[in-house]
């Protein structure tokens, strides 16, 4: 893949150190100040951080091709486009969010790269189900006698944890999440929630494993605040 961030003269020599960074980035700073213009510039501008976009949404669907099998290339250029156009409506939202701290084509390319991941974990999901069962049978157990031996005792103490530290909530979010590996996007969709609230959960249920296995002596205990050392 082409790089998109400077760092190399044409003819492949280093850029110099001392070239500013201003400097550097002036294709960024063009793009940036067309897109936040009307007329013929934003129009061009839009064209060519969309294009940038559906490179790198497209680089992003191959590289995840193995998630899926028996797509052809005529729906995965769907996936990248879609993609590249989702992430450039994103991108329009957050422009005055661009702080500068990399160079604004990466940032542009990133919001593509997560776009395309997203279609692709979504589309690769479609026809899955997404396990949401109460079960307290949920480690592998395909494991040797010596490393079932040794993993028993914690597994056993994480199920309990599971089963009566947690909401059945947070404990059915915690395995879809943790054990079950659904993608984030993929659970949110199915349960009409979002990102962030299954984050907020999962936190909370992490928490709380945490908290049950370090009473149990399986983890030690959690550094008491700061302002409780001093009482």
């Amino acid at each position: 893949m082409t790089a998109l961030s400077g760092g190399a003269a044409p003819g492949g020599a280093l850029a110099p150190a001392s070239v500013p960074r201003q400097a550097q980035d002036a294709p960024g700073d063009r793009l940036l100040e067309a897109l936040r213009a009307d007329g013929a510039a934003q129009t061009a501008a839009l064209r060519e951080v969309h294009l940038l976009m559906l490179r790198a949404a497209r680089h992003q669907v191959w590289r995840m091709g193995a998630m899926l099998p028996g797509v052809g290339t005529v729906v995965r250029e769907e996936i990248a486009c879609a993609a590249a156009d989702d992430a450039l409506t994103a991108l329009l939202g957050k422009l005055d969010t661009f702080e500068g701290r990399s160079r604004f084509t990466t940032w542009a390319y990133k919001f593509a790269i997560l776009q395309a991941a997203t279609e692709v974990r979504r589309l690769a999901w479609a026809q899955r189900e997404v396990p949401l069962e109460d079960t307290g049978t949920w480690w592998a157990t395909e494991a040797g006698p010596e490393d079932y031996a040794e993993a028993s005792d914690l597994a056993r103490a994480v199920t309990q944890a599971l089963d009566h530290a947690l909401t059945d909530y947070q404990r059915r979010i915690a395995v879809a999440l943790l054990v079950d590996e659904v993608p984030i996007d993929v659970l949110a969709e199915r349960l009409g929630t979002t990102r962030g609230a299954l984050y907020k959960t999962l936190h909370v249920a992490r928490g709380r494993i945490r908290a049950h296995l370090a009473a149990g002596g399986h983890l030690p205990a959690p550094a008491a605040p700061a302002e409780e050392n001093h009482r």
